[in-house]
This record gives structure tokens, C-alpha cells and sequence, in this order.
């Protein structure tokens, strides 16, 4: 028999799993305790619970986190994971540490099956959907083993934000993205405030109706165009659900987000979607001079395109970036730019590809033939070069 994976349960499902084990719901928050707040893996070591229990979850449970194919750090602190999750497929998870957090980008997915030109993970196809183990062991994996590294002193937190933007779409797995949620705002686990945890979407429509429902955190979108034909070929999902249909599910977000404002995530593609006329178009698009009747709160961070191989595309000139954001900025639309991080390692925003067994076979659809994986690097010498971005003075 196979054994449980305790990082597959939030709170009520532990409770409910422990109660199946014949033992009292309050053991559960004691062992939630345990697993997320001090990273115990080993049951036998859970002093407060009953000798009993531990013998008995010992025997049925276990802690499973994806084994670490390779690690890479960046010139500018930043660090990336390639995480194991089985049967050829991996995925990759970033730690970006700044002055005032500590943010983890997590995947949802082996691959991605939106497929938007802009993006690397996309252009690997999909394997599969992550468990909800596989989703919170990224986060437990990275929280303990930074507190470790850093040395930080007891009680203290690596990890203080969350953006579910790296590989896969959220929404398109739901079902393990909504208890991986909870158990990262959970006070018994890793405590995080809903205005720092973030679901970035590229636009799936129902499922922004059932997160605003069931667990209402920040939420970004995936904008990139300013009209439905543009984003139609950038971000295919928009023929299923149209700017219109995503406009309006993002204004009824807002009944219940925890910030006031839905953030729209724009990659600046090099005479693509980055005119001054575009940026009008979106003023049009957000203020209610387009597609809608009123203006939708909103603020936008436009998003330096990384460049790989066969995207075909090229990032926009600086100046035309900066032309771009004075126009929404004009219209009094709070924009930023973001900073790069980590792309000389391949983890910034779009480059994450990991490994893929690609079921959809969406490289042999567009070149004729196989994709070629690629080797994680040598796991020792990448480990020296993190150590050395993480001695490095924030």
C-alpha cells in the first residue's frame, strides 16, 4: 500500500484524514504544527503527540517532498530549483530575495497547456497536473531549507510572498491549487496574508468566479494585448474566453479580492504589442472606453520580455517601454516596470521550462520534430554557487 503524503492535506482534510485514524481533530492542528511550522519530516519526532499516533502514522504517512535535480544561483541573489516529480518530468521553482521579502515563484503544472508565444514553459507542451504535495512541497522544500542556509533566528520567515507564476496555469488544476492555498494562509502552517499570496491566470474565466468564492488572494492576469485578435494569437485561451468575458469575471474578483486591484501582467514584445497606440487601446480597454461601460480597477506591470530560442520574438526597446508606460501613467493608470531577476540562470518571467514529457506533443506540431530536453547542470556546482549568492550582503 502506498503510503499517505501528509503535505497532500490542508488543515480540515488533515483533521478529517486524522479522524479516520481513530485519534481526536485537535491532533491534527498539532502535527499541521509540526510538518509546515518547524518542517519535521519524521513522525517519530512530533515530541507532544501520543508515542501511539506517531507509531501509527509512521506506519501509514509519509512526507514526500520532490527530490532536487539541480540548483542555480543568479548573480543577483536569486536562486532556482529543479524539483523531480516523476516519470521524466520536472519543474522549476524560484526564490527571489529583495530587502523587504522573500518571494517564491511556484509551479501548478509539468508544462502548460495554453501555449502563449511569449512564454518558455508553454513551447515544452504538458505532462501533467502537480498534486497538492508537489505544490506545497516547493514552498515547504525552500521555507525550511532558506531558515536552514540563512541561519535565521527561530520564528523567523524566508519566504513572505507567494506568486503562483511559474510553471502551468493555476486555474486549469484547481482542485490541488485550492488546498496548497489554504494551507499557505493557514496560522498553523506558514501564515501568509492573502494580499501575499498571488494566483496569476491567463484568463480562465470560470475558475476566477470559484477562486473569488472559495479562496480570495491577490490575483493577477495575463493580459499582453489590448483587442481580442491581438490576443487571440498571443494568448490562445482568449478565443474560449474573450477580453469581455475576462474584464467582467475580474470586476466580480474584486467583490472579495484583498487588494483593491487586479494587477495585469503585459510582456513588451519588439514591434508586437508595445506601440503607443496599443497603450491607448488599453487605456480604452480598462477605463471603459472599450469593451466596457465602467472603469475596472486595475494597475499594470509591464514585463521585459526574456528572450529563447523558439519564440521568434525579441524584446522591446527600453525607450519604447518607458513610452508605453507614460501613457498609461498619463491616464492615471499606476504602472511599473519590472526588474529583471535571474535571467542569466533562465528564471525570470517566461523562461521556465524544466523537463517535460510532453503528452500534447506540441514541439513536434510546430518543427516537425522532437523537442530536445535539457540536462540539469552538475548538482555540487551549483550548490557552491548559491552558497556564494547567498553569503552576498542584500
Amino acid at each position: 500500500m502506498t503510503a499517505v503524503n501528509l503535505l497532500d492535506f490542508d488543515l480540515a482534510g488533515l483533521a478529517a484524514y486524522c479522524e479516520g485514524l481513530g485519534e481526536k481533530r485537535f491532533r491534527a492542528t498539532q502535527l499541521f504544527r509540526w510538518l509546515h511550522q518547524r518542517g519535521v519530516s519524521d513522525c517519530a519526532l512530533m515530541s507532544d503527540l501520543a508515542k501511539s499516533f506517531r507509531d501509527k502514522l509512521s506506519s501509514v504517512c509519509e512526507v514526500r517532498v520532490p527530490a532536487v535535480l539541480s540548483e542555480q544561483a543568479s548573480a543577483d541573489g536569486t536562486i532556482k530549483w529543479l524539483f523531480d516529480v516523476g516519470g521524466g518530468d520536472a519543474v522549476e521553482t524560484v526564490f527571489i530575495p529583495e530587502d523587504d521579502r522573500g518571494t517564491l515563484c511556484v509551479s501548478s503544472q509539468a508544462g502548460c497547456a495554453v501555449g502563449c508565444r511569449f512564454c518558455s514553459t508553454g513551447h515544452q507542451g504538458f505532462s501533467r497536473n502537480l498534486t497538492t504535495a508537489e505544490i506545497v512541497g516547493q514552498l515547504w522544500f525552500a521555507e525550511h531549507h532558506l531558515r536552514h542556509r540563512l541561519h535565521l533566528p527561530e520564528g523567523s520567515r524566508a519566504i513572505t510572498n507567494v506568486v503562483m507564476m511559474g510553471m502551468g496555469e493555476p486555474l486549469q488544476n484547481y482542485s490541488a491549487l485550492l488546498p496548497a492555498l489554504r494551507v499557505m494562509l493557514d496560522d498553523h502552517a506558514y501564515g501568509l496574508s492573502r494580499r501575499r499570496v498571488t494566483v496569476s491566470t491567463s484568463g480562465v474565466v470560470p475558475m476566477i468566479d470559484r477562486l473569488r468564492d472559495d479562496c480570495p488572494v491577490a490575483l493577477a492576469v495575463s493580459l499582453h494585448a489590448p483587442n481580442d485578435a491581438l490576443r487571440d494569437d498571443l494568448v490562445p485561451l482568449n478565443r474560449k474566453y474573450p477580453l469581455a468575458e475576462l474584464l467582467a469575471a475580474c470586476d466580480r474578483y474584486l467583490e472579495s479580492a484583498p487588494r483593491d486591484f487586479i494587477t495585469f501582467e503585459y510582456c513588451m514584445l519588439d514591434g508586437v504589442n508595445d506601440t503607443v497606440e496599443h497603450a491607448s487601446q488599453l487605456v480604452d480597454l480598462v477605463q471603459g472606453r472599450g469593451v466596457r461601460a465602467e472603469p475596472l480597477s486595475c494597475k499594470f506591470n509591464l514585463i521585459p520580455f526574456n528572450p529563447f530560442p523558439a519564440s521568434g520574438l525579441t524584446c522591446s526597446p527600453r525607450e519604447r517601454v518607458k513610452a508605453f508606460a507614460n501613457v498609461l501613467q498619463e491616464s492615471g493608470i499606476v504602472t511599473t516596470i519590472r526588474k529583471t531577476r535571474g535571467s542569466d540562470i533562465d528564471a525570470a518571467c517566461g523562461q521556465l521550462a524544466g523537463e517535460v514529457q510532453d503528452r500534447t506533443r506540441v514541439a513536434e506540431r510546430r518543427s516537425g520534430r522532437a523537442a530536445i530536453p535539457i540536462v540539469p547542470i552538475d548538482a555540487s556546482a551549483a550548490r557552491a554557487l548559491a552558497a556564494q549568492a547567498l553569503e552576498r550582503p542584500a
